[in-house]
């Protein structure tokens, strides 16, 4: 009995004397390693305006059966206002911006894109920039024909340009969007015909927009009055298609508040998604701002509500 406690008490010295020396030399690694592994590089949400709820705006006041509006301060970095920011909306063709997006990352706007028989498959009420099959066109004049004129056709000859079908290039779209913090939108095409599961948020489309201006190309194309694009057929036949804003500013059938520049942006409308559009605008200062606005119940509607967001906001006047 008394030779097992010996044993059993130099078995717990050495035991402690090891355990001690273990935790001195834990310590000093710790010390030495302390926040080697913490990411510190560029945080997720340096550079973006940033909110966690609703942010009202003096001067604002949305239509109680608007789907969304947002106004976004990107030289402030601040949300200057957030109406149902993080609600569920369905898109339409404001769609077209992420897949724009898409294609200026991965393709080449010199690339001649043959058009196909997909690509032309669309109902007479659907918008097309009219493309025929075999048509041949270059990939930039299909950005401009789906980002000014907003042609369903344009956006399905992109994808299966860019990823050989639709279904691919969604997959690429719906990467995209998870790389950029869009946790609430989920895409099914790259046009915006009304799917269930097609869906966004207003504040996912501001971190969409966000990056797509940040491409002068992109930028470039929604500021212009109009474009020219040349189509060469199957038969080769070269014609030309004029393709104009569908936004009312751009169009110049709305006018725009005193004290601000709408350089451009997309709309988007169907019967589930009312109507919507997303702007990339300035104040005399140049100083940049997106608005968007979803949901409203008809085109006069949606720029009377544009409008007062924007002198609310940038302007700091309502009209």
């Amino acid at each position: 009995m008394i030779t097992f406690v010996v044993l059993i008490g130099v078995a717990a010295t050495g035991g402690v004397i090891i355990w001690g020396q273990f935790r001195n030399h834990t310590a000093a690694y710790e010390a030495e390693n302390y926040n080697k592994n913490v990411y510190q590089g560029t945080l997720f949400s340096s550079g973006l305006c940033v909110t966690t709820g609703e942010v009202s705006l003096d001067g604002f006041s949305p239509d109680t059966d608007l789907h969304a509006a947002g106004l976004f301060d990107l030289e402030g970095q601040n949300v200057l206002c957030g109406y149902k920011l993080f609600d569920k909306v369905y898109p339409a063709s404001t769609t077209k911006i992420m897949t724009a997006l898409i294609a200026l990352k991965n393709g080449n706007m010199d690339d001649e894109v043959t058009v196909s028989a997909h690509a032309t498959d669309f109902n007479w009420d659907e918008v097309t920039s009219g493309l025929r099959t075999g048509d041949k066109v270059t990939m930039y004049d299909l950005l401009c024909g789906l980002l000014l004129h907003s042609g369903n056709d344009c956006g399905t000859a992109i994808a299966e340009h860019i990823a050989g079908s639709e279904e691919a290039f969604v997959e690429m779209m719906n990467e995209e969007a998870a790389a950029l913090g869009a946790t609430g939108t989920h895409f099914m095409n790259p046009h915006g015909l009304h799917d269930e599961n097609h869906y966004t948020t207003a504040y996912d489309l501001y971190l969409i927009f966000n990056e797509c201006i940040k491409d002068e190309r992109f930028v470039e194309i929604i500021s212009m009055d109009s474009y020219e694009g040349t189509l060469t057929g199957a038969d080769g036949t070269v014609r030309k298609e004029t393709w104009t804003p569908t936004q009312a500013y751009g169009a110049g059938t709305a006018k725009v508040p005193d004290g601000i520049r709408v350089l451009g942006g997309k709309t988007g409308t169907t019967e589930k998604a009312g109507n919507c559009v997303i702007l990339y605008d300035e104040n005399m200062a140049e100083s940049p701002y997106i608005s968007v606005i979803m949901g409203a119940d008809g085109v006069e509607r949606l720029y009377e509500q544009m409008n007062a967001l924007m002198s609310a906001g940038i302007t700091g006047t309502s009209e």
